[in-house]
């Protein structure tokens, strides 16, 4: 997720919270356990497709597909550690 965020952030999650796109959420990722990343759109069946603000050297739902609405645990709002920032929001066409 860099470089929104870094290996070794830690962060505050509102667990249970449903994403909208452009949000930061921790997922289970088909075979790849738990991973933090931005959400970009959900399909009719409430499904999500999620990005890598890493694009050169994460993975994303063009890797393992779309991920149900029922692995999508929570949505990342801040960062305390190692310096405190909100997170936000961003077109995903930027991102």
């Amino acid at each position: 997720m860099e470089p929104t965020l870094r290996d070794g952030d830690a962060c505050l999650v509102w667990w249970g919270r449903r994403p909208r796109p452009g949000d930061v959420v921790v997922a289970r990722l088909p075979g790849r356990g738990l991973g933090v990343k931005r959400a970009a759109f959900a399909d009719a069946d409430g499904s999500w497709w999620l990005r890598s603000d890493n694009v050169a050297a994460g993975t994303d739902s063009a890797t393992f597909g779309m991920v149900g609405p029922e692995d999508i645990l929570g949505r990342v709002v801040l960062r305390y550690w190692p310096r405190p920032r909100w997170l936000r929001r961003v077109d995903i066409g930027q991102a």
